[in-house]
This record gives structure tokens, C-alpha cells and sequence, in this order.
């Protein structure tokens, strides 16, 4: 499934009608961005919630902070259009935790009229919704640095594949596998909390498939790589 990408930029966005069924919805952001979808970031925090704002609060870098009101404005936004509500209207809530049923699972909206994910690295965020649990993950690509950290953590077949490639070609498969490998843990709302082997996605050109869910790789810009996981 190929599956496109829309910009939300600094104008209110034409979003349609939410997704139903298999369909899906990606989208992505510059998260350095001065107004995001018809609202200025430095005039942003009413749209949010208490717990958006108390985290944004703890960001000590202005950096940081402005991509995180950014991206939480444009999934607002988003949501919003969706929903037929105003960016502030839409409740967040937070599933239970798929490992130990505490209140930290998936990041969800109240009454699941829309399923939603978001993930951003550096500059850039994408958002995706559907109808089913969805995740996304969007990855720069890593140092050589961080290559050798997670090199040993991640699947057998995974690590092999890594170490069998020229050095200067492992940050680049690395940023795939794991933006495919985030993706199917946002979907299912484990995180990291089971660890990085399982399962396998694979570096190669196209994911492994993964039961139960549908994977796949998203355009990105050079230097990120970003994937889709969707529950089928």
C-alpha cells in the first residue's frame, strides 16, 4: 500500500472526512514553523491542555519547547477537522497500557472516534489517523555513534543484516528499521517496554510482514526515514 503524504503548513488545512475503514491519513510537519494551521505557536498554549502545557512547561530549551507546541497544534488541528471541533474542544485521554494496564498506553481521543499517532524528530513531525490503531514514527538518520548502541539490542537476523552492510551505509538502514519498528510499537502501545528484538521488521528495501499488522515505509526527506504500522 502506498500511501501519501499531505503538508500541514502555516494556512488551515483542507482535512476531509475522517478516515474509516483500512484508509489512512499522514501527514507531516516543520515543526520550526511560526503559525501551524491558522495558529501562531507563541499564542498556542490556550489550545491546549493542562498536561500539554505543564510539559511544554518543563522544555528548558526554547527549541524543544517550540517544536513541541508545533506539533501538539498541528494534531490539535488535525483532530479537530476530523472531529468537527475546535483544536482546544478535542479531549485527550490516555489507553490503558497493553504490558500492565496502567494509565500510560496509547495517547487517544475520548469516545476512539479517531485513532491517531505522532511522532517527530528534530525539525520534522508526522501525524497519521484512522479508523483502527495506527502508529507512525518519523527518524533522522542516526550517528555512527548511535549505530553501535542499539546494534546488539535489536533482532539477530536484524543485527546481522546491519553489521554485513559497509559502515557508511548502516546509519541509513538503521533509521529505516527503526522508524518501521517505532511505527508497530506506537501502534500497539507497548513503547520500548518489551524491548527492541521482537519483532522482526527487516533493513532491506520493504519491511517484514508483521502479523496482525499492516507495515509500511512513508516518503521522507533526506535525512529522515518514517514508516506507517495499521492493525488489520
Amino acid at each position: 500500500m502506498s500511501t501519501y503524504v499531505n503538508r500541514l503548513g502555516a494556512d488551515t488545512p483542507l482535512i476531509g472526512e475522517s478516515p474509516e475503514g483500512t484508509a489512512v491519513a499522514v501527514w507531516s510537519l516543520d515543526t520550526t514553523l511560526d503559525v501551524v494551521g491558522g495558529h501562531r505557536i507563541e499564542e498556542a498554549l490556550p489550545l491546549l491542555d493542562t498536561g500539554e502545557q505543564e510539559r511544554a512547561g518543563r522544555l528548558l530549551r526554547a527549541g524543544d519547547r517550540h517544536r513541541y507546541l508545533a506539533s501538539h497544534v498541528g494534531l490539535r488541528v488535525l483532530l479537530g477537522g476530523y472531529l468537527g471541533l475546535a483544536p482546544q474542544e478535542v479531549v485527550l485521554v490516555r489507553e490503558d497500557c497493553p504490558c500492565c494496564d496502567g494509565p500510560h498506553g496509547r495517547p487517544a481521543v475520548a469516545g476512539g472516534a479517531v485513532q491517531f499517532s505522532l511522532s517527530h524528530s528534530e525539525d520534522l513531525a508526522y501525524l497519521a489517523f484512522a479508523a483502527v490503531p495506527v502508529g507512525v514514527d518519523v527518524e533522522a538518520v542516526p550517528s555512527a555513534a548511535a549505530v553501535a548502541d542499539v546494534l546488539n539490542t535489536l533482532h539477530p537476523a536484524e543485527t546481522a543484516e546491519l553489521s554485513a552492510l559497509p559502515a557508511q551505509e548502516r546509519a541509513g538502514a538503521l533509521a529505516r528499521l527503526w522508524s518501521r519498528k517505532e511505527a508497530y510499537f506506537k501502534g500497539t502501545g507497548t513503547g520500548l517496554a518489551l524491548g527492541l528484538a521482537e519483532p522482526y521488521v527487516g533493513s532491506g528495501p520493504t519491511p517484514s510482514p508483521v502479523p496482525g499488522w499492516h507495515l509500511t515505509d512513508l516518503p521522507a526527506p533526506a535525512p529522515y526515514a518514517a514508516a506507517l504500522a495499521l492493525r488489520t
